[in-house]
């Protein structure tokens, strides 16, 4: 049984490294021409579900360089209103979380594998067998076809053209405060991840991310990341297009001067515009010997922070149902899938819209809502 995997982003690496540890036949075809194309981007929250899909898949020396260049993220989790006065502070859950660099976690996975770089998928051709065509004109034959290919998938398009994504009309602006150059900021915005919840229809989140750097098996520095402050403020606002940062400002005018000065401190280089998008809700298909994973097929907001974690699960449950049952066990894993997928991108659109939507009474209530669990533990523990 040969297994092409088209895309070489977490989900995909991961499961490839699932296949190869149960001893199958797999290629990875990646549309970047070589492993450092992608040197960019924000942290990634690992939760427990991720780092045990990460585990079982991964080679011992993988895992360990992972747990070595990633920090921990156990410390819980506030809602604060626009002034930073604290409306529920939840403890940590006692479980081990990772905050991982996407540079970093992708040359983890990216170690050990001879994945193709440079093939731009193209279309497929299924008759028994199915035969890849790629853009520079080449082509390759496998038995199972996985798309990993992101939210874009060429090979969702072909396969389930009525699937894909639309905008759900929430707009979030991003930002870097790098924390090593300024020693102001409260240091409650720096223990713990935070969601300021104002009375208007927008809000804000915030992370901090240590620095570390990564140096792969063969010695080469791929990461050498500075600590910062990411923050991202979300609206219902399709006037967040030019001059994001001065925008941002305007709109947080009256919030708490250290919020004010956060973004206002912020390079603006590192600032940039997400339109979030969210998958339509499909009818289950047919299963065959073409499947998809993580974002090509249940893309969702950021909202919960769980796209890369569910991908990771895809791929860990992926690898188990192709070791034990062969091509029979797509359906299974699909029948799976698209129960805690779409599951998954429904908490996910829930929650984008509370965050950047409803009205003033609306959001009022829900802080008080957060006050009063605040102050009755039982109340705390059955909510959250």
């Amino acid at each position: 049984m040969r297994i092409a995997v088209v895309g070489g982003g977490i989900g995909g690496l991961c499961l490839a490294h699932g296949l190869r540890k149960a001893g199958l036949d797999v290629a990875v075809y990646e549309r970047d021409l070589s492993r450092t194309d992608r040197l960019q981007g924000y942290r990634v929250h690992i939760n427990p579900d991720g780092a045990a899909a990460l585990r079982e898949c991964l080679p011992a020396e993988n895992w360990a360089r992972f747990e070595q260049s990633s920090g921990t993220s156990a410390n819980g989790f506030g809602f604060l209103t626009e002034q930073l006065k604290p409306l529920l502070v939840l403890d940590p859950d006692g479980e081990k979380h990772y905050s991982a660099s996407r540079i970093t976690l992708r040359q983890v996975l990216l170690d050990g594998l001879d994945v193709r770089f440079g093939k731009r998928f193209e279309r497929y051709e299924r008759d028994g067998a199915i035969t890849l065509r790629f853009e520079d004109g080449t082509t390759a034959e496998c038995d199972v076809l996985v798309g990993a290919d992101g939210i874009g998938s060429r090979v969702r398009e072909q396969y389930l053209p009525h699937a894909g994504t639309e905008e759900v009309g929430v707009v979030a602006v991003a930002g870097k405060l790098f924390v090593d150059d300024h020693d102001w900021v409260p240091r409650s915005l720096l223990d713990r991840a935070n969601t300021i919840v104002p009375t208007s229809r927008c809000g804000m989140f915030l992370v901090n991310h240590d620095g570390l750097g990564y140096t792969d098996a063969d010695g080469v520095l791929f990461d050498n990341v500075r600590p910062y402050l990411m923050w991202a403020y979300a609206a219902n606002d399709p006037e967040l297009r030019e001059g994001l940062q001065e925008t941002v400002l305007r709109r947080i005018a009256g919030w708490s001067p250290d919020l004010v000065r956060i973004v206002e401190s912020s390079h603006p280089d590192t600032i940039s515009q997400w339109r979030i998008r969210s998958s339509r809700p499909i009818e289950r298909w047919e299963s065959t010997n073409v499947t998809l994973l993580g974002d090509a097929i249940h893309a969702m907001t950021p909202m919960r922070g769980i796209g890369a974690n569910v991908a990771l699960r895809d791929a860990q449950l992926l690898a188990r149902k192709l070791a034990e049952s062969g091509i029979d066990g797509i359906s299974a894993y699909e029948t799976e899938m698209y129960d805690y997928g779409f599951a998954a991108v429904a908490d996910s659109l829930r929650a984008a819209r509370q965050f950047a939507e409803g009205s003033p009474f609306s959001r009022t209530l829900f802080r008080t809502v957060l006050r009063t669990a605040a102050a009755v533990p039982a109340l705390k523990r059955a909510m959250f």
